[in-house]
């Protein structure tokens, strides 16, 4: 059963997954009404362009035939446990009700072994993955030939465009978008006096509400997943400030005085223990979790589960921003791991990949991936549902997400850019950071220092 607001379901309700990309760019959470909803999605699937539905297979013929020998179709993650078992949930609920091939789910690395069928990919597999000849078949592609009915996309300007080729169509499934938000412990914020429900809403506010947890006996006041991403990256869109530097040869431009300042602040927080570091991903979600950290900056999928594993009330709010920039805050960025199909397999092969894939985009499904897995959504089922008053709990951090994303229509500053996902730029700036959290260089140096290493890389 799918909880939705209380409107009229439509019969055609998987609208699909350009529809809440389309609602991203022009209708900022303000505008979220369920008229404005209804309206834009009646226009959008009005129009959007989609595959002739295939013609189902008689049985005893050739189609029917070639899909009864496709035995088994393998999708590979490495999402971790948690992920990974919301997922097998997800592949469960398929296998149960599909006749045809079973999707075999296992956390392994893509290149680990035989070339799987399907590969959910984060960006530090990217780099190996697209490097030589073409290892995927595009989506739109796959699902073109197989017959089934797929929207094109038009991606808004914060996400992410490595799932996209040069004509904006997708060659692989967004299906782990996230975008950096405040985690906070409630019951600690209770023990020193702060209020629970009113958390900090920029960085000069969340400076003194950290040094009263210190008063109060806390020993990791703030913790961060992800420094590049969140506290430069993410950072740098939410204040409208470049992250890369466009032309002949992309490069970082993180150097200027918003990041100076920014990490300056950030190294006196580390001098002062306000800010404790546990490695470049997501390792301090555990601390968190396990409540040895009162805060955290970490992507909106970390949410359900911090609710499964945390045993205090965790909070969930915008990420801070510095009031003394005008215009800010601007919009955060959507990045996330994507499915990406194998190139060289059978038809029947494709053909099963593409009923998948038409599972997944399913409302039902969508609204389940949401919730159990915390990324953001796919299509309106998702996006209605983060709406709706029986889910307002389970779906507080899409909600936040999408308010961040939609604040104000992105820039050519404020949009996202693949550029800061190459392996090598990513560990730049990694590098960089950690030698100011390690005391051995000024911010200004350390940002100047990334520039250089970066306009030096092929």
């Amino acid at each position: 059963m799918i909880l939705l607001p209380t409107w009229t379901q439509p019969k055609n309700y998987n609208c699909g997954l350009s529809a809440f990309y389309l609602l991203m760019e022009y209708h900022p959470m303000s505008l979220f009404i369920r008229s404005a909803l209804c309206a834009a999605f009646a226009s959008f699937c009005a129009t959007s362009v989609q595959a002739a539905p295939a013609k189902p297979a008689v049985k005893g013929s050739p189609a029917a035939a070639a899909d009864a020998s496709v035995q088994e179709i393998e999708l590979v993650h490495g999402l971790g446990a948690d992920k990974g078992e919301q997922l097998q949930k997800l592949v469960d609920r398929y296998n149960a009700a599909s006749n045809g091939a079973r999707i075999v789910l296992r956390e392994r690395a893509w290149n680990d072994g035989a070339m799987p069928h399907l590969m959910i990919l984060g960006e530090r597999d990217l780099g190996a993955f697209l490097t030589g000849p073409q290892r995927y078949r595009p989506l739109h592609q796959v699902m073109k030939d197989a017959g089934v009915r797929f929207e094109t996309l038009r991606a808004p300007a914060m996400m992410t465009p490595t799932p996209l080729d040069s004509a904006k169509r997708l060659v692989a499934l967004p299906v782990a978008l996230s975008t950096p938000v405040l985690y906070y412990n409630k019951q600690a914020f209770k023990d020193a006096g702060l209020d629970a429900e009113n958390p900090p809403k920029t960085w000069q506010e969340l400076q003194r509400t950290l040094g009263q947890l210190v008063a109060a006996g806390q020993s990791c006041p703030y913790t961060t997943t992800q420094p590049a991403w969140i506290l430069v990256e993410n950072m740098s869109a939410w204040h409208n400030e470049p992250v890369v530097a466009e032309g002949k040869k992309a490069s970082l431009a993180v150097n200027g005085m918003l990041g100076v300042k920014h990490v300056a602040m950030l190294s006196s927080w580390v001098k002062a223990r306000y800010l404790h570091l546990f490695g470049r991903d997501d390792e301090a979600v555990a601390h968190f979790a396990k409540g040895e950290c009162a805060v955290m900056t970490a992507g909106s999928a970390a949410w359900p589960s911090l609710k499964r594993q945390a045993a205090f009330e965790v909070g969930v709010a915008s990420l801070p921003y510095h009031e003394e920039y005008y215009g800010a805050p601007q919009n955060t960025l959507a990045d996330g791991p994507s499915m990406w199909i194998a190139a060289g397999k059978k038809p029947a092969e494709y053909k099963a990949v593409a009923r998948f894939v038409d599972f997944w985009l399913s409302s039902e499904s969508q609204v389940e991936w949401q919730r159990n897995g915390g990324y953001l959504p796919l299509n309106r089922a998702g996006l209605l549902a983060s709406e709706s008053r029986l889910l307002a709990d389970d779906l507080a951090n899409v909600r936040v997400a999408v308010k961040q994303l939609t604040n104000k229509p992105a820039t050519s500053v404020s949009r996202a850019s693949s550029y800061p996902q190459r392996t090598a730029v990513r560990r730049i700036v990694e590098e960089e950071l950690e030698a100011v959290w390690e005391d051995r260089k000024p911010s200004k140096l350390a940002l100047d220092t990334a520039v250089s290493r970066s306009q030096r890389l092929d």
